[in-house]
């Protein structure tokens, strides 16, 4: 057994339907195709799912036998090989899930997909495509008139744009979630939720819209990923006008958690490498409101639907929030203050009476933060910049909340304290840091001025990680950087995904909006998407809202009662408690889980305890097993590749994408860059992605944009969606130099640049007698050490008898500049050496009962 928990990293991945007129059999394998699971689903039932799995693991050559067994006991005649009785319907990578609405089930396989990032070798796929194919046979099918009509409705969430999913990794949960599980003791989940080694047929299963995005970031040579994850919420989920405010579970609408990852890609092992998370949240106001869409306006006026006096929607919303994240819970409230006409500030006169009212019966040290602040009214003055608030605000609530980190405080922390890292907050343990609140950020929307303040926020939280990885030397990051910019690119394809789902357009208002250096032709973009969200708010947004509720279970179709396009409204959906005679309450006082408050100001959630373990499926594995070999699931030793076609080449690059190909510039991606020095404007007038690729690959000529305004459109314009197509495309570009000469604008490649321009000097020239003294006092320098033996120094003062003579001041018991301790060798490693040795000259040892089964398994793994 291992010492350590680990995640199970090999499992079913690679799936294949076979037909039979009483059958399918989905049988399931993972990528080596050295296990394989069966899956039978009945079709003789008309609207009952019958599945059976055998929970027995099989060969590839017993899984042969199977199949032509099967084949042969299905055919029409005994010994006909003219016709098949079992066919190959269709490959899949995983199942969706089963669906029914009218007649039987359905079953939803995901036929393609894609790479799109990794976390500690667990790869996360985006689904490309997916095919619903009906279980029942027609012998027995019972047709409805109005199935098509569902099935068309259900077809409308369109699963390859925006759902991800990963074999492993529990996207679900917060990096330290899923982290702070693997550091639970052994011995706590063996007594409790320890089961048999056999385990269920693997089924992925949605949790909600997630939209998830990587980079790299290369930092010298040493490459970062920085994954940004959104994890939209399944309940109360709608379109923008038809979901605002609570249900009364407390549930949010466009509500999503966005979680920022930064990792060392060196190391890609959970245990053994370096991670570092930032969780924030997006919600609307968490009270009973309304917009009346009826009248067509473009900003239909605010109701308050409901009376709620003593907060008891509010106090729902943020008992959840303090079970998930802890506290402090902080409220940056966005929404216009001062206006001529009521209309925002409806929503802020009440969130703070809320807030006011639950906060004196919470414990003094865990009340709940309230931050307002008129985005909107910032943007409008001349005299006040945004951003520079925004970043006050970022840094006072990164130093509440902290951030999670799976390591201690690196050394060079403690040799050269920082006053921002030393009035850092959340929880420090021996493994590293936890994260304890949470950022809760709103508007209206819930879209633009959010994401601007979500990406400041993230800013500063990146900051701080890099500083806690030793990447850089203060908790600091500037704009028109290679880094912000790969951030600030990926935070503008996240909310331009939200903006859709939600809004039905992409984000009207952009960070280079908010920091008034977008060009003029970003305006007609802006007015353009302000028109595609009224048109889709308007026109679509009601079928849109059906189609979620079929998709989500809100709505069950069932026989004799109404159907989802006959009812008036979706609000008796949604909120369950107008079904009930005699809704419960809670305490007006005590309004939280008493559970929850004990542990704060660590989320209830991750605190170990018996209720949580419930939660948690442990198995059993020998640690020789291929289930938890992270190192032959991410290498694949087993197939042939091409290292053009590796991951690491097709994803978003900070030295490729954005540094500038310009020969002796600074490669460092924290260096502040001029506009006309990104790597975006070398492609930024290319639009066609077959231009682009024969761009990357060839490195031709192209004259660089004229103005700061053409870089900026360009970049906007150059999105990242293009890379996204391209899959593995090989992205590598040959470097460039851009050379700006008066009129004309030359490219060349590979030209050779005069030494004063990449040197600082020209070393032709003779060298200044004091330049000459510093560089002598250097050799000298060189040459003398701490501890010399005696003929070393006698040979140095026949030499030359000018040499500096250093005496140690000081004696360094560890390995250093001037001397090296030979390591010390332990027992058995000098056992295993000596073997070696031996076995080079033909002297071979006995083998032990532990090489003897591990050769074993080896052989049956791979040959078996």
């Amino acid at each position: 057994m291992p010492t350590a928990a680990a995640p199970i990293i090999s499992s079913v991945q690679k799936l294949v339907l076979y037909e039979t007129r009483a059958r399918y059999f989905l049988v399931g394998s993972n990528h080596a195709e050295t296990k394989y699971r069966v899956l039978k689903i009945d079709r003789t039932e008309p609207k009952d799912l019958v599945i059976i799995d055998d929970r027995h693991v099989y060969t590839q050559q017993e899984v042969r036998e199977l199949l032509g067994r099967l084949d042969l006991g299905n055919r029409t005649k005994m010994g006909q090989k003219g016709s098949s009785g079992l066919f190959r319907a269709v490959s899949a990578f995983g199942v969706v899930g089963f669906v029914r609405f009218l007649e039987g089930y359905y079953i939803v396989l995901i036929t393609k997909r894609r790479k799109m990032a990794d976390i500690g070798g667990h790869a996360i796929y985006k689904i490309e495509d997916t095919n619903m194919i009906y279980i029942p046979n027609d012998s027995v099918r019972i047709t409805h008139p109005d199935e098509a009509r569902y099935l068309r409705i259900f077809q409308n969430v369109d699963l390859s744009s925006n759902f991800y999913f990963s074999y492993s990794y529990d996207l679900s949960h917060s990096l330290q979630y899923n982290l702070t599980v693997l550091r639970m003791p052994l011995e706590m989940l063996k007594s409790e939720t320890t089961q048999s080694r056999q385990e269920s047929f693997d089924i992925f299963e949605d949790e909600g819209l997630i939209t998830q995005g990587g980079s790299e970031l290369l930092i010298y040579g040493r490459p970062v990923y920085v994954t940004l994850i959104a994890r939209r919420s399944s309940k109360f989920a709608g379109t923008r006008f038809l979901k605002r405010g609570a249900n009364c579970e407390g549930d949010v609408a466009n509500e999503v958690e966005t979680e920022q990852i930064l990792c060392d890609a060196s190391v890609m092992s959970f245990t053994a490498g370096s991670y570092s998370s930032y969780v924030q949240v997006r919600g609307s106001v968490p009270l009973y409101w309304s917009q009346d869409i009826s009248t067509m306006m473009p900003k239909p006026p605010i109701t308050l639907d409901q009376a709620d006096p003593f907060a008891h929607v509010a106090a729902l919303h943020f008992d959840q929030m303090l079970q998930r994240f802890g506290s402090p819970i902080i409220i940056l409230n966005l929404v216009k203050e001062r206006e001529k006409r009521k209309h925002e500030r409806i929503l802020s006169e009440e969130l703070v009476a809320a807030v006011t009212y639950l906060n004196q019966f919470l414990p003094p040290e865990h009340t709940i933060v309230y931050i307002p602040w008129d985005m909107a009214k910032y943007t409008k003055s001349k005299l006040c910049n945004v951003l520079d608030r925004l970043n006050v605000i970022a840094e006072s609530v990164v130093k509440k909340t902290g951030f999670f980190v799976n390591r201690p405080d690196s050394y060079c922390s403690i040799l050269r304290p920082d006053e921002k890292w030393n009035e850092l907050g959340g929880c420090v343990i021996s493994t590293g840091r936890l994260q304890t609140g949470i950022l809760r950020t709103n508007c209206v929307d819930c879209l633009d001025r959010t994401n601007t303040a979500q990406f400041m926020v993230g800013k500063c939280a990146l900051a701080y990680q890099l500083f806690s990885l030793g990447l850089i030397d203060k908790p600091n990051l500037q704009f028109d950087t290679d880094a912000v910019r790969l951030f600030e690119e990926l935070y503008e394809d996240h909310g331009d995904t939200l903006s859709l789902q939600y809004g039905g357009s992409q984000l009207v208002h952009r960070v280079k909006t908010y920091r008034k250096i977008a060009p003029w032709t970003q305006h007609s973009k802006d007015i353009m998407q302000t028109l595609s969200r009224y048109y889709s708010n308007a026109f679509s947004d009601a079928d849109r809202q059906d189609s979620i509720n079929l998709f989500l279970g809100v709505f069950h179709p069932t026989e004799g009662k109404p159907h989802l396009w006959e009812l008036p409204t979706d609000f008796y959906l949604h909120h369950k408690n107008t079904m009930r005679l005699l809704p419960t309450r809670r305490s007006y006082t005590h309004w939280w889980t008493p559970e929850v408050i004990k542990h704060l100001p660590l989320p209830y959630d991750e605190v170990i305890c018996a209720a949580n373990l419930k939660k948690l499926i442990v198995k059993k594995f020998h640690r020789y097993e291929e289930e938890i070999d992270i190192h032959n699931e991410f290498f694949r030793p087993y197939e042939l590749s091409s290292f053009d076609d590796t991951f690491c080449l097709a994803m978003t690059s900070s030295a490729r994408d954005f540094m500038p190909k310009t020969v002796g510039i600074d490669p460092s991606p924290f260096t502040v860059r001029k506009p006309d020095e990104t790597g975006k404007s070398v492609l930024g007038n290319k639009s066609n992605r077959e231009e682009a690729i024969l761009q990357r690959k060839t490195a031709a000529s192209a004259p660089p944009p004229p103005s700061e305004e053409a870089v900026s459109s360009s970049s906007e314009d150059d999105s990242g969606t293009d890379r996204e197509e391209e899959g593995s495309v090989s992205q590598r570009s040959t470097p460039v130099k851009m050379t700006d000469t008066g009129d004309s604008a030359k490219v060349t490649e590979n030209v050779v640049q005069p030494m004063k321009e990449v040197y600082g000097i020209n070393l032709s020239d003779g060298l200044s007698e004091e330049d000459f003294s510093i560089y002598s006092r250097f050799v000298q320098l060189g040459q003398s050490q701490h501890k010399q033996d005696k003929s070393s120094q006698q040979l140095c003062s026949r030499c030359s008898d000018g040499v500096i003579k250093l005496t140690p001041i000081s004696a360094f018991s560890q390995d250093n500049i001037y001397e090296v301790q030979p390591p010390r060798v332990d027992r058995k490693s000098t056992e295993i050496f000596q073997a070696h040795i031996q076995a080079s000259q033909g002297i071979m040892q006995p083998l032990g009962k532990e090489d003897t089964y591990m050769y074993r398994e080896y052989i049956r793994n791979r040959y078996l």
